[in-house]
């Protein structure tokens, strides 16, 4: 980004034990593991360079600042001089009461500077002045008079620097951005370039390129592309980057390539990211012409309001030297009058919403933490692509609001007496959304699942607005997890010391910190079925409502679901990289997420004979060694151990003829070869070698000979099946050794031997190792063709003859009283610990097989991610999708709100694009043709005040809902049905229903529990078959 040194001077104070240099230094992955599968190393690294200056450290300037750190640029630097004021607790989740009356700037950088040790932050105590300002490589305003900040917005343009401003009135906000007349934008998306095996190319004027139809090339108009190992038009191969034209989805056209050679077969496209230059306006400029990214499709009049809005805001601040005070109509009324002169003097015709500016005037004192997060995360990013390059940066104003979050949505203004300052830290979040509000926060009881990045985040915004403080209020955190160092990148409540100890009572502890006041109960039980007693029918009656932040739909939907059950709302939230997504499911009005039209994809699957013989794709060798660590080192040892305690194992093989023989070879040897020593580990590391990645491949083309070709006269290797080679061990080889090194450590650690990493060691030993020469084999049959995988396979020998091969391995077997108390160790995969050889091994595995068949190989970071199914993040996203969710939750605190104030968000970052939706509404269904509407929230509730018989349910549905159950069922059991034995059905009829559900179905009741479920079928009066909702029947704890 063309950074200069960081300044040192005498009124610049540092954090001398964290200067750390880093223009060429090694990214510490550990740490920023998840923010490298954002950004990339290159990326990254260029962040290194950035020094960044942050004016201001109210609650937007804090929130900026620790995503900034988190990050990891080359330095940041603090300013400013006024004092900590007690409001300011409504959003600086830095400061503390003891804080009041210092510098904000002061108290903010030692707690700023815990968060990363390699981001050294120094604080400013001189001048604004322009010679001080261009040293850095950004600059970030936040609080800064508009005539100041064009003065230092000229000076930035001057001096090359980068230029950030952002500001939060209340539930208003605004950010914009200056890089410059020529900013060079890397990537401008952040997707991973794609690549498509080819079809066919047309000799044409333009060529047509066409795709196999396995998959959609992906492909944009003005994409650039290279193309490789294309047989006949060898003219594309190695050639310059050419753009595109999509015709299709599987169509694009390319240059004139009737000059070229006639297109055989076979060939890759793969994608090329293109830099682009992206000019700017400076901020005089910008002021007077406008360039406006939307944020919210709905509300496509305001930006142009709010930009004159801010713009009368700093007018009336200059010239009464405050700003608009909370429910004043004189100073509303002044505001909408500056506003329309400067829209008179612009020559712009703009329709004032009265409304909407004395709602900008009556917060404007105001900060709340939810738009402090909001735009803090956007404004971090903007930081990071400046410092970058990476993604494509916002151009050039951005606005948002929230009012629909009012009270009334902002119709009618808050009396004084709901905004007057009570001298209380909540001072500047109850001038914006009132008193009455606050104290509806303060007595919340919330649960939230999961104390990750948005659990951390998210508990942060809770203590600044201060839900759950008051005498019955409380915040449940529950997370079964620990800290890790990976998770100090962007879950900002865990410092180094912290790693090992529990989330969700550390992030508790750290927001007790931020706001002593706050009231949370920290647990460590996974939410889910077998914890049913725990969060039991008395825990979600407590209840106000859930907020999940989550990793894996499974629990999404478990969570859901239970929300579904106790009518709570539930906010729901997620990231993937710098794309971030809201739901908010509220009860009697939404779809829920589990019933949601628009969910998580399932992944895709690869097809088995892919994985086994004919990869084309990185991803194919990284699943394949991701199975094959998993079948030597864990499998392999259960099944050992699971021979040795079971007495029954050996009969349970018998059901499992596929199964069977196999176990039983890895059971001998596993036990009758067990190695005593290291050496013996290198040497099966060795045999292994040689068996997949030399004697396997040459099985496969002893099966499928190079020259074979298919019925239809085609190559049968061609399209998506790539001719191996098999590979050549050697010990000078620093792949090879790689795969002998950590299989042999993975193979000692099953056996509780020492490992070693000498390399001369391995090298010794490896090349001694005597090694049989491979002979084929005949009548092995290999699946070639992905649709023949479902069908019922032939038997590769006869029954009896396996069944006598199976019993020659069984008597070959040691007896388990003769290994009494042996056990293996089998290997769990771990993938954030460097030094235990699980991603060395699969990454050389991987690795090893590409070579095998000629795919480009990967880095190991690369690998790490495919095979530890690593979800990319940033602290950045994070940030901003938990600003959104508590503005919803302001929402559901107004039972008077309808469908369309509440918004579900998306947002992606690299693009940016902002989108806003209200949420779907809950889908009705009828109780026959002229039945009741029912939606997933209705329930026939049954209390009576006592247990009732089966005889008296069946009347009670008769009488109140004139209907006839058919059926009754509870879990997987039938209760009660028409077809039901009658002589059964007589002794059931008086049963209570607690009673009835114990002996059919054989089960105990939780001690705590209250309720059954039961599904119920139905005749309406006409004798009709109807869909009716579950029944909920309380059968004690009157």
């Amino acid at each position: 980004a063309g950074l200069v040194p960081s300044v040192s001077e005498a009124n610049m104070s540092d954090q001398d034990n964290m200067d750390v240099e880093k223009g060429d230094a090694v990214i510490d992955e550990a740490l920023y593991s998840r923010q490298l599968y954002v950004l990339g190393h290159e990326a990254m690294r260029r962040m290194a360079g950035a020094s960044v200056l942050i004016v201001g450290l109210k609650g937007l300037g804090a929130e900026i600042a620790k995503n900034v750190v988190l990050g990891g640029v080359k330095s940041v630097t603090l300013y400013d001089l006024a004092p900590v004021q007690l409001s300011d607790l409504s959003a600086q989740f830095f400061l503390q009461e003891a804080d009041v009356g210092r510098p904000r700037a002061e108290v903010t950088m030692p707690r700023l500077a815990e968060l990363n040790q390699y981001v050294p932050i120094k604080e400013y105590k001189g001048d604004l002045t322009p010679d001080f300002i261009t040293q850095f490589g950004i600059v970030v305003l936040t609080g800064v008079p508009l005539a100041q900040a064009i003065d230092i917005n000229e000076a930035c343009r001057t001096a090359g620097t980068r230029f950030v401003m952002t500001d939060t009135y209340g539930l208003f906000g605004h950010l914009f951005c200056d890089f410059g007349d020529d900013f060079a934008v890397f990537d401008i998306n952040g997707e991973e370039p794609v690549n498509a095996m080819i079809a066919s190319i047309s000799q044409d004027q333009p060529g047509l390129v066409t795709v196999l139809d396995e998959s959609r090339h992906g492909l944009e108009d003005g994409d650039y592309v290279t193309f490789s190992e294309v047989l006949g038009m060898v003219e594309l191969n190695g050639s310059e980057p050419r753009p595109v034209r999509v015709l299709g989805p599987y169509t694009f056209t390319i240059e004139d390539t009737r000059g070229y050679a006639k297109y055989e077969r076979g060939g890759y496209m793969h994608q090329v990211k293109q830099k682009k230059s992206v000019a700017f306006k400076s901020l005089r400029e910008s002021l007077q012409q406008p360039e406006i990214l939307m944020s919210d499709f709905a509300k496509f009049d305001r930006p142009l309001q709010l930009h004159l809005g801010f713009q009368a805001l700093h007018a009336f601040r200059d010239e009464r030297g405050m700003l608009p005070a909370p429910s004043d109509a004189v100073h509303a009324a002044e505001l909408l009058q500056i506003s329309k002169k400067m829209a008179a003097a612009t020559g712009e015709e703009v329709d004032f919403s009265e409304r909407l500016l004395r709602n900008l005037a009556s917060g404007s004192r105001g900060e709340i933490s939810p738009l402090c997060a909001f735009f803090g995360g956007i404004a971090a990013q903007e930081v990071m692509k400046a410092a970058s390059g990476k993604f494509m940066p916002v151009k050039q104003w951005l606005y948002f609001d929230a009012e629909e979050s009012l009270a009334g949505s902002g119709e009618q203004p808050l009396p004084t007496q709901e905004t007057a300052p009570r001298g209380t830290r909540y001072d500047a979040q109850a001038a914006v959304i009132g008193w009455t509000m606050q104290e509806q926060l303060s007595t919340l009881r919330y649960l939230l699942v999961g104390a990750g990045a948005i659990g951390c985040e998210m508990l942060k915004n809770w203590a600044m607005m201060g839900l759950g403080v008051g005498p019955n209020g409380k915040i449940v955190v529950t997370d079964p997890d620990t800290i890790e160092k990976s998770n100090l990148n962007r879950q900002f409540l865990f410092r180094p010391w912290h790693v090992k100890a529990a989330k969700s009572v550390t992030a508790a502890n750290a927001i007790c910190a931020m706001n002593p006041a706050c009231q949370i109960d920290a647990r460590l039980d996974r939410l889910g079925a077998e914890t049913e007693d725990i969060y039991d029918d008395m825990f979600w009656d407590t209840l106000s409502g859930v907020c999940n932040a989550l990793d894996n739909v499974q629990a999404r939907l478990y969570v859901d679901q239970r929300c579904v059950y106790y009518q709570k709302s539930l906010l729901e939230s997620g990231t993937l990289g710098p794309k971030g997504n809201v739901q908010v499911v509220v009860p009697r009005m939404t779809e829920s997420y589990g019933t949601s039209s628009v969910r998580d994809p399932p992944e895709k699957s690869i097809p088995v004979c892919t994985l086994k013989n004919f990869p084309n794709a990185i991803e194919h060798t990284i699943q394949w060694s991701r199975d094959l660590f998993e079948g030597c080192f864990k499998q392999s040892a259960e099944d050992v151990n699971a021979y040795l305690t079971q007495p029954d194992f050996l009969a349970s093989l018998e059901r499992q003829p596929g199964v069977r023989r196999p176990t039983l070879e890895n059971i001998r040897s596993n036990l009758v070869e067990k190695p005593i020593s290291l050496e013996e580990c290198v040497v099966w590391a060795r045999l292994k070698f040689e068996e997949q990645f030399h004697n396997s491949i040459a099985q496969l083309i002893y099966n499928f000979p190079m020259d074979m070709v298919t019925s239809s006269g085609t190559p049968f290797w061609s399209g998506p099946k790539r001719p191996p080679t098999p590979l050549t061990f050697s010990s000078d080889d620093p792949l090879h050794m790689d795969f002998i090194v950590s299989a042999a450590n993975l193979r000692a650690f099953n056996y509780g031997l020492k490992g070693s990493v000498d390399l001369s060691f391995f090298k010794r030993c490896s090349d001694s190792v005597m090694v049989p020469e491979f002979v084929p084999k005949q009548g092995v049959k290999i699946q070639s063709d992905p649709k023949e995988e479902n069908k019922q396979p032939e038997p590769e020998a006869p029954m009896a003859d396996e069944d006598v091969a199976c019993d020659e391995i069984v008597k070959s077997l040691p007896s388990t009283s003769s290994l009494a108390g042996y056990r293996l160790s089998p290997v769990e995969f771990e993938k954030d610990d460097d030094t235990n050889f699980h991603v060395d091994f699969i990454n050389a595995a991987s690795n090893l097989r590409a070579r095998n068949y000629k795919i480009a190989e990967a880095e190991r970071h690369r690998t790490k991610q495919i095979a530890g199914k690593i979800i990319p993040a940033i602290a950045t996203t994070t940030a901003m999708v938990t600003g959104l969710v508590c503005l919803e939750l302001l929402k559901l605190l107004q039972p008077d709100k309808k469908i369309e104030d509440f918004k579900n968000g998306y947002a992606n970052l690299a693009l940016p694009l902002f989108s806003f939706s209200e949420p779907i509404a809950a889908p009705k269904k009828s109780m026959g043709k002229d039945g009741a509407d029912w939606t997933l929230w209705d329930r026939f509730e049954v209390n009576e005040g006592r247990e009732i018989t089966l005889k008296e349910f069946l009347e009670l549905f008769k009488a109140r809902h004139s209907l006839e159950v058919t059926m009754i069922s509870a879990g997987v059991s039938i209760l009660y049905s028409f077809f039901t034995n009658r002589k059964k059905l007589q002794e059931r009829m008086m049963l209570t229903m607690s009673a009835l559900v114990k002996e059919v179905s054989k089960i105990e009741f939780k001690p705590t529990q209250q309720y059954i479920t039961f599904e119920i079928c139905c005749n309406n009066e006409d004798d009709e078959d109807i869909e009716v909702p579950y029944v909920r029947y309380k059968f004690r704890g009157w």
